[in-house]
């Protein structure tokens, strides 16, 4: 590899823009905003256990993508944050496998996403934010998370590891 730094932010960049295109794909069905989430795009967090450059991609998709969200600036921040921490996360935890899976991945992402995401969204309720609001909401977003990095995480990392995708995270 000539220029690494190059490499890394296209990575990077594709990274964003495949967050925000599956964010927007799945907004097109309902499920990209609110209470009940199946971002298609939070399965993209596994790339954060091949590769820095992830980290940075994700946090500006997840940014982009929140462009559209209901909930407008405050989605836009918070739900950022709750990408970046969730990313960073996971690849520093990334030695942590079972079968070459990288097991806290799901959980950095659902934990994250329902705290940060479940208080942001029971701000947002008829009755202002409470404390079982944000349980509520929290455990929705946070299985919804749970679901789409199980569900589709899984096999993304069997693809990655059985095709010379992984070779384009080095």
């Amino acid at each position: 590899m000539k220029n690494k730094k190059v490499y890394s932010l296209v990575t990077a960049a594709l990274i964003a823009a495949m967050y925000v295109a599956l964010t927007y794909f799945s907004n097109a069905f309902g499920l990209a905003y609110g209470e009940v989430q199946f971002r298609l795009s939070e399965v993209l967090m596994l790339f954060a256990a091949y590769t820095p450059a992830a980290i940075p991609g994700l946090t500006i998709g997840c940014f982009l993508g929140n462009l559209g969200s209901p909930f407008g600036m405050v989605d836009i921040i918070c739900g950022t944050c709750a990408t970046l921490l969730a990313a960073v996360c996971i690849y520093l935890t990334r030695r942590v496998q079972i079968k070459k899976f990288p097991v806290l991945f799901p959980i950095f992402t659902a934990l994250f996403n329902a705290v940060i995401v479940g208080a942001e969204i029971s701000f947002f309720m008829p009755e202002g934010f409470t404390f079982y609001g944000m349980l509520v909401s929290g455990a929705f977003v946070g299985l919804g998370e749970l679901v789409v990095t199980l569900v589709l995480g899984i096999p993304l990392n069997v693809a990655i590891i059985k095709t010379k995708i992984k070779e384009f995270f080095k």
